[in-house]
């Protein structure tokens, strides 16, 4: 059985390869990533999972009885560059919907035009704040921080860890993360008693987890960042002698951190989706043979394993492709009000249910707590 053949859209894609490809005008995916930079290691996944399911798409009669096209611009993570990809692609290409937003900054960035243009947009970015307040274009895939700081507080309190520190990037995703984990650590019934930052292009933040070391009382640390930063943090955090229970956010949710870590990551923690343990799950959990199929076609086809930043590509893609195929036609504000309507999605990030006055449509069972093993992933929870 084919790879599409299992997304929710597989009524439309029988009917279509059934039928010749007319000769109309392709249906437009705008994709603006973050394929280079910083970010690359979440936007390379995601363009690699855009590319093949396109391809496969067309490959079977496309959608609607016309081909997809995909049409993908990179940001290198630059927020003034991911502006002007967003008006490339809404003014020149006029694209039908779009799917991308690799980073919280480009996103944001991204979200003012996005609204003005009135066209559909799932953002694959982790931070509350690109889907609260609910925007009426914008949606989103990804597991947000507050759910991270939720599911990470929740793990240590049922360790009786409950004097935390954090130490967070100061600006986007990081910031945002942090800000959570402010509002939530009461509630988890968690003290935070030490909160320092770092720059992304820091080189060493050996600085700041001294003061977090020499805090009296410190049970466990808790690293909200992306990319090569949080690298940086376990390994510093283990160069330095620190022993307390290190956990970090969904953002570092794929083999590349446990590579760039190396033996340093041994022993954490951190919340992410079924998809990064898929053959852990239990054979009843519905995400399983998704999860599954997914993760064997991506490594086929790319010859590296899938990380979540990858899942929620594909999530994405599914939810709009199945929006289209409801509303039959690209007219943006149908396609817009069918997104809005997915529900019982199951996905490689959880089962989606979007209303009205929820753009994201995941609840926290959707996060698992994995921690580091023999450098692979192992699920706790």
């Amino acid at each position: 059985m084919s790879i599409s053949r299992r997304c929710i859209f597989a009524a439309a894609l029988a009917f279509s390869a059934a039928t010749p490809v007319l000769a109309a005008e392709t249906i437009k995916i705008g994709a603006p990533l973050s394929t280079t930079g910083p970010a690359s290691f979440l936007g390379e996944p995601e363009k690699k999972v855009l590319e093949m399911y396109v391809e496969q798409i067309n490959k079977e009669g496309g959608l609607l009885g016309r081909k997809v096209e995909l049409i993908l611009y990179d940001d290198s993570g630059a927020a003034e560059r991911a502006v002007a990809n967003v008006k490339r692609l809404t003014q020149n290409d006029n694209v039908d919907v779009l799917i991308g937003g690799t980073t919280t900054a480009t996103t944001m960035a991204m979200v003012p035009l996005i609204e003005r243009a009135e066209v559909p947009f799932i953002s694959l970015a982790g931070a509350v704040v690109v889907v609260e307040p609910v925007k009426k274009w914008v949606f989103k895939v990804s597991h947000n921080d507050r759910m991270a700081a939720d599911r990470v507080l929740a793990d240590m309190k049922k360790r009786g860890l409950t004097k935390v520190a954090i130490i967070s990037e100061d600006a986007g995703f990081g910031k945002s993360g942090h800000d959570e984990t402010l509002k939530v650590a009461k509630d988890a019934g968690v003290e935070i008693v030490a909160d320092e930052v770092y720059s992304s292009k820091d080189p060493d933040v050996t600085a700041q987890l001294t003061k977090i070391k020499n805090t009296p009382g410190v049970q466990a640390v808790f690293n909200f960042g992306l990319g090569q930063g949080p690298a940086i943090v376990t390994k510093n955090y283990r160069q330095i002698g620190m022993t307390a229970p290190l956990y970090q956010s969904h953002g570092v949710a794929s083999k590349e951190y446990i590579r760039l870590a190396g033996d340093a990551a041994e022993g954490v923690r951190l919340p992410a989706s079924g998809l990064v343990v898929a053959d852990q799950l239990d054979a009843t959990d519905p995400q399983k043979p998704v999860v599954t199929l997914f993760g064997k076609t991506y490594l086929t086809k790319s010859g590296s394993d899938p990380s979540t930043f990858a899942g929620h590509a594909y999530d994405a893609l599914q939810i709009v492709l199945a929006a289209i195929n409801r509303a039959g036609t690209t007219d943006k504000a149908k396609v817009r009000d069918e997104i809005e309507k997915t529900s019982g999605y199951v996905g490689t990030g959880g089962m989606v249910s979007m209303s009205p006055a929820d753009h994201l449509g995941l609840s926290l069972r959707a996060f698992h707590v994995v921690e580091v093993k023999g450098g692979n992933w192992t699920l706790i929870d």
